[in-house]
């Protein structure tokens, strides 16, 4: 009996195993490549996505600006042309709110639009649609003015239509029109020049406060509110009310003449209804804005010459101008004159 005294051979390892788990290690790697791809294919999509919309809202921006600074060009250029001059036509030019420097109805607004109304070789007449309670004698006086300049150099008849009420300034200006037309509960006149403020040395003596004001000028504290008044700047104030009155009334006389009524009351600063003004001569009868243009100058179509302010003026009142203004009238110590 033989014994074999040699080890066994040793099994070599299954290699399975091992290429089983290459294969899906590589797998695995070929996943999280795609993965990494499919990722990074979305982040340039967004990206590229992201940067399109930014062009285009930037392109829509830019062109939003473009068609607004076109518009305000536009708007800049044709400020005031009203219509084709081969086209007859009535003009009419509002009068609103308060006559005064700087507001709808200023002077400078006023003129500008007559100027254009008068030159238009299509505007038959002129029609003033007056709806205001007065204001400044300096900026009436200049429209009055310019209103007897313009009629003589164009031979274009200027009639007023009162709505509301022209009393004081407003009248002023109707007073240099051909004629003037009222509705029968217009208010009307109010011919007169008031200076008003307040005085306040009673309060302050009774509150124990001393107004300390120097001057250099003996009458420069005139009409100080918190001073009191004296005789002398009394009758100083009283004769520059008188003199302007006087102008207010010579500039009625002369835009009416003969068609005034002889009556104490005329220049007292009262006001009356347009029936009443009819029958004193103030106004020559009773008709509406639509009736002068189809009974009185013969030409329906109404074109309104008015100026008012463009898309930068309203922007520039609305941020600062505005502000400015009212800071400047709060700061004023002289009462305004009207």
């Amino acid at each position: 009996m033989t014994i074999d005294t040699q080890p066994p051979a040793a099994q070599e390892p299954d290699p399975r195993p091992a290429a089983d788990a290459a294969a899906a290690t590589a797998r695995e790697t070929e996943r999280l490549l795609a993965m990494e791809r499919a990722t990074f294919e979305k982040l340039m999509f967004a990206t590229l996505d992201e940067q399109r919309t930014t062009r285009r809202w930037r392109m829509f921006t830019r062109l939003a600006w473009l068609l607004f600074f076109v518009v305000l060009a536009w708007s800049l250029m044709h400020r005031g042309t009203a219509s084709d001059k081969t086209l007859a036509h009535t003009a009419v030019i509002e009068i609103k709110g308060e006559i005064a420097s700087g507001s709808d109805a200023s002077a400078e607004t006023v003129v500008a639009a007559m100027r254009s109304a008068f030159e238009d070789s299509g505007a038959q007449g002129i029609i003033l649609l007056i709806n205001s309670p007065g204001g400044s004698p300096v900026q009436a006086g200049i429209i009055n003015d310019e209103i007897r300049r313009l009629r003589a150099k164009y031979k274009k008849p200027v009639y007023a239509v009162v709505e509301e009420s022209a009393a004081s300034a407003a009248y002023y200006i109707a007073a240099a029109t051909d004629r003037i037309f009222v509705d029968k509960a217009s208010i009307v006149g109010s011919i007169g020049v008031l200076m008003d403020g307040f005085g306040f040395t009673g309060l302050m003596e009774k509150l124990g406060v001393e107004r300390r004001l120097m001057t250099a000028g003996e009458n420069k504290g005139f009409l100080d509110p918190f001073s009191p008044q004296t005789e002398k700047h009394r009758v100083f104030a009283q004769a520059m009310l008188d003199q302007i009155h006087r102008q207010f009334i010579d500039a009625v006389k002369a835009g009416r003449g003969k068609r005034l009524k002889d009556s104490p009351e005329l220049f007292t600063g009262l006001f009356w209804t347009g029936q009443q003004a009819v029958e004193m001569g103030l106004a020559d009868q009773l008709g509406n804005l639509d009736y002068v243009a189809r009974e009185v100058i013969k030409a329906e179509d109404v074109v309104d010459y008015t100026r008012r302010d463009n898309v930068a003026e309203r922007l520039a009142k609305k941020f600062g101008a505005a502000i400015g203004e009212g800071a400047v009238k709060a700061m004023k110590g002289i009462p305004a004159i009207r």
